[in-house]
């Protein structure tokens, strides 16, 4: 396996969507700086950005330009190493615009299936839709006048079913980014019994170099990430259900929301989580793992009434979070809907009830940004609070305490299941992929 040659031609299925356009803008800067390496420099690199939108594919294009100019300032002692050689590249500008030109070069925005029938590499973004997924393959298996390798995006579906149903022979592999590819550090990697050990190789060689962290995941619907955050948002939804035979559905849905990030120190509440993932797209991915799993189910109905309704969250094309079971103005949740009326409810018509009857955080309690902001005592700090709350006779202290036990149950599962290899790997894809500032498997509860 050669890593450069493989690298020369890539095409990136799903490039202008908010994963693809991430990879996208990953992908090109490696193979830029592979190509500006002396012994590279007459080989031609190629990307091939696939999209269905021609208008989608001009916005990656400016995308990319301005976040390649972010990257070359921030590496212009790097840059002027490699552009020693050329007299004619004086102010740090020129170093920069020169450097973007030659990224922008490797770059071809294609909207044709065709575009990717030289090249060594098929990163795969497209949308969580096994069939949809396995169609494009085959297509380009059929069609290649290479043996590609895929990299599937997936974060739930099996990658041997995709071998077998595309009959790609052990030529793929998942490689999970988590969301947004460009910030995220973590990447879970997965392969099938049949992957082939040079594809395996390559995928961490290609993370090394992009600086990521490699959390390997068996092969098993959901893998780690999801297959922790799926049960974590069923739980959830379970306990706003509960709560919602004694007080109004959008009372219960604040509370569970206010547990989940401020009582137990998470970046945001599951249903914000939920929202932020796509109400849809939760579904969706339990649609998919929901077969796979024997001794549990994996729905809700919650989400099926909600899609039903035409609530769906997840983000505009800015970035901006869309209204899903909670309303977001200028990023801040100011209601939650009613499903009984259809409309939002203000939160501020009932929040200072549901306060009152959760109680007061803990006397120890930190916030999540000052947890992670304190690496060397977070987990001292995180104890004491969580000690304290065991000890607290309310409402909130209670939904936490037994949410964080639930919590820790999903991550033990996982590996007593042998989809996670060991526990912290479980941890790490919180910790990292989610953010969190300790992993589910604890000794806090």
């Amino acid at each position: 396996m050669d890593y450069n040659e493989k690298m020369e031609n890539v095409s990136i299925l799903g490039a202008a969507g908010k994963m693809g356009s991430g990879i996208v803008l990953l992908t090109i800067v490696e193979m830029a700086d592979l190509s500006l390496k002396a012994e590279n420099k007459s080989k031609t690199y190629v990307l091939n950005a696939v999209d269905i939108s021609q208008k989608a594919l001009s916005g990656l294009m400016k995308y990319i330009n301005a976040q390649v100019v972010k990257i070359a300032e921030k590496k212009i002692v790097q840059l002027r190493k490699i552009y020693e050689d050329r007299a004619d590249l004086i102010e740090n500008s020129d170093i920069i615009n020169e450097y973007v030109m030659d990224v922008m070069n490797i770059l071809r925005p294609v909207t044709t299936l065709e575009s990717t029938y030289e090249s060594n590499l098929i990163f795969e973004a497209a949308s969580e839709n096994p069939d949809l997924k396995v169609k494009l393959f085959s297509q380009i298996n059929q069609n290649s006048t290479k043996k590609p390798w895929f990299l599937t995006n997936t974060s739930s579906i099996p990658i041997h079913e995709l071998d077998a149903k595309a009959n790609l022979e052990g030529r793929i592999i998942g490689f999970h980014f988590y969301n947004p590819p460009a910030v995220q550090k973590l990447v879970e990697i997965i392969n099938a019994k049949t992957t082939v050990a040079d594809l395996s190789e390559f995928a961490l060689m290609y993370a090394k170099n992009l600086r990521k962290v490699v959390v390997p995941s068996n092969d098993f619907a959901g893998f780690i990430g999801n297959g922790h955050f799926m049960r974590d948002a069923i739980y959830g939804m379970d306990q706003a259900v509960k709560l919602a035979k004694d007080i109004p559905f959008v009372e219960a849905v604040y509370m569970i929301n206010k547990v989940t990030q401020d009582f137990m120190v998470r970046p945001m509440g599951i249903f914000q989580l939920i929202d932020y993932v796509g109400v849809d797209v939760c579904q969706y991915i339990m649609k998919v793992m929901n077969p796979h799993v024997k001794d549990e189910e994996i729905h809700h109905n919650l989400l099926d009434m909600y899609i039903d309704m035409g609530v769906r969250g997840g983000q505009n094309s800015d970035g901006s979070q869309k209204d899903g079971f909670l309303k977001y103005e200028k990023g801040k949740v100011t209601a939650i809907y009613n499903p009984e009326v259809k409309e939002y409810v203000a939160i501020d018509t009932f929040a200072a009830a549901c306060d009152d009857r959760l109680g007061k955080l803990a006397s120890s309690h930190i916030t999540w940004k000052s947890a992670v902001s304190n690496q060397k005592t977070r987990l001292d700090v995180l104890r004491t609070y969580f000690n304290e709350l065991k000890e607290m006779n309310t409402v909130g202290a209670a939904l936490a305490v037994n949410y964080l036990k639930r919590s820790k149950e999903i991550g033990l599962k996982l590996v007593a299941d042998n989809v996670a290899l060991n526990t912290d790997d479980v941890n790490t894809v919180l910790l990292t992929g989610f953010f969190h500032a300790y992993g589910p498997v604890n000794d806090f509860i």
